[in-house]
C-alpha cells in the first residue's frame, strides 16, 4: 500500500507544515475581554494550555492579524472559554470578521467586568501575567482567578481544518 507521508524542511511549503499541524486535535475556545469603552470584545482560538498549578496560570495565541487584539494587548484581564459541541455556531461567529460577535451571545460579567459567555464547558477569569511575541501570534499568559465548567458536557474539537465532536458515554 503506497503511504501518504508527507514531509516539511524549513523553508519549504508553510502548507504542509500547517497540515501537519492540524493532525493535532485541539479544543475550541472563545478568548474575550473589553475594549477602551468597556464593550465586549472576543476572537476564537484553538492555541490554549495549562502551564502551571503553581501559580495557576494558562496560556492562548492570539493572531497578530486580528483586529481585536490592541485591545488584548491592552487589557489587565480577559477570559478563556472553553466551548462544547453545541456551540459550534458560536467558535464560527467569533471567527468571522466584522460579525456582531455578541449580538445574541448569552454572556455575564464577573469580578474583572471581561465577558465570560453563558453555557460553556468551562470558563476560566484571568489576570494577564505575562505577554511574549509569538511570530505572526501574540502569546497570553494568564494568571487564573476563578474558573467554572460542567463536567456533564462535551468538547467542540477542531482536528485538520474542521470542526469535529468527541463524545463520551
Amino acid at each position: 500500500m503506497p503511504s501518504d507521508t508527507h514531509d516539511f524542511r524549513t523553508g519549504s511549503d508553510s502548507r504542509t507544515l500547517r497540515d501537519a499541524l492540524g493532525c493535532f486535535g485541539t479544543g475550541v475556545t472563545v478568548v474575550t475581554t473589553l475594549d477602551r469603552d468597556d464593550r465586549p470584545i472576543g476572537l476564537t482560538a484553538n492555541s490554549f494550555t495549562s502551564v502551571s498549578l503553581d501559580p495557576e496560570l494558562l496560556l492562548v495565541c492570539l493572531n497578530r492579524k486580528s483586529t481585536q487584539l490592541p485591545w488584548f494587548e491592552r487589557a489587565e484581564a480577559f477570559a478563556v472559554n472553553v466551548l462544547h459541541i453545541g456551540q459550534m455556531e458560536l467558535a464560527q461567529r467569533f471567527a468571522t470578521p466584522d460579525a456582531d460577535r455578541f449580538k445574541d451571545t448569552d454572556w455575564e460579567a464577573w469580578s474583572t467586568g471581561v465577558p465570560m459567555l453563558g453555557d460553556s464547558l468551562a470558563n476560566f477569569e484571568c489576570a494577564k501575567f505575562a505577554e511574549y511575541d509569538g511570530g505572526d501570534h501574540l502569546i497570553l499568559l494568564g494568571r487564573v482567578i476563578r474558573v467554572r465548567f460542567d463536567a456533564d458536557l462535551d468538547p467542540l474539537l477542531y482536528y485538520r481544518g474542521s470542526y469535529r465532536e468527541l463524545h463520551f458515554d
